[in-house]
């Protein structure tokens, strides 16, 4: 397939882009910045970069980028603004939402033009869809949240569900991504292997996690079976919460952890952010196993095993 990427060149992006490489498929990548030296080593025949800034309306109406998009089979649209590591000021919030609902609505709109829209469209979401509970269990049919989160999802999700009726449309609401370079994982390693590990808050809170490996062959399936469409959970089928997994990864580092992070802590450098440390939610899939999809790593320590080894650092 020929594939046009959004969002693609970071944490998740380092991992997704050898792995639909190696199935043969051609690659045009869009970002705001130059590619980095992980992915100029790509096969340069096979994979193309655009330097655009994909929420930004004059971006769309260049040639290169529009020429892009209708020789696409396949687009694949993760682009969006972290969401847990500055303050939810007001600008902040701003940015949130216009690099996933600018994106996605100049990117559909522009498909709405083709005369040949791409196959299919797989697009992020988070499982913040649910907004956050100690208690309940969440699945692709619960309903959204009342939070800033969910209602964020909600709408980013409507955007690209505005594709036309002939592009196969997949939204997968992702959660905790583990690996060793980024994300969570990456930022709690240096003080669990400095023995200074621990759960954050209160211990109690979800965490409904995914190994990068897993998301990326998930983001492949959805890309290359036609049978997937419409939601699914972007999640392994074990949550767990705070605690077990500061104790696995302590477990899996040979490393003490028992000492907690305060959430007020978390607070006052992250403000509003820290909610998607401190309360989370469990989240499971109820259609994963019936489109066929198999985990490589279905459980927190063989998850935690695979990202802390000598071969992920």
């Amino acid at each position: 397939m020929r594939l046009l990427l959004l969002g693609c060149t970071g944490f998740v992006g380092r991992e997704l882009v050898p792995l639909l490489l190696s199935g043969g498929h051609h690659i045009t990548l869009v970002s705001r910045r130059l590619p980095s030296a992980a992915f100029v080593a790509q096969p340069s025949d096979h994979l193309h970069w655009l330097q655009f800034d994909p929420a930004l309306e004059q971006s769309w109406r260049d040639s290169a980028l529009c020429e892009a998009l209708a020789q696409a089979d396949g687009v694949v649209n993760l682009a969006g603004e972290p969401i847990a590591e500055k303050r939810w000021t007001a600008v902040h919030r701003q940015c949130l939402e216009a690099s996933r609902l600018e994106t996605t609505r100049l990117l559909v709109e522009a498909i709405k033009t083709l005369a040949k829209p791409p196959e299919v469209l797989v697009n992020a979401s988070a499982v913040g869809f649910y907004g956050t509970s100690p208690s309940d269990h969440f699945v692709e049919s619960s309903p959204v949240g009342s939070d800033f989160l969910a209602s964020l999802c909600s709408r980013w999700e409507a955007e690209a569900a505005a594709v036309p009726s002939t592009t196969r449309q997949v939204t997968v609401r992702i959660g905790i991504v583990l690996a060793a370079d980024g994300g969570a994982l990456g930022k709690m390693l240096p003080v669990f292997r400095a023995g200074f590990g621990g759960p954050i808050g209160t211990g109690q809170q979800w965490m409904s996690w995914i190994h990068r490996s897993d998301l990326c062959a998930l983001i492949r399936d959805a890309l290359e079976q036609s049978t997937w469409s419409g939601v699914v959970n972007g999640v392994a089928p074990q949550p767990v919460s705070m605690t077990t997994f500061a104790r696995e990864l302590g477990r899996s580092l040979g490393r003490p952890s028992l000492l907690p992070v305060p959430g007020p802590v978390l607070q006052v450098l992250l403000g509003d952010g820290a909610k998607v440390v401190l309360e989370g939610q469990r989240v499971s899939s109820q259609r994963l196993e019936g489109l066929g999809f198999t985990f490589r790593y279905p459980d927190l320590p063989s998850a935690l095993a695979a990202a802390t080894s000598s071969r992920s650092r």
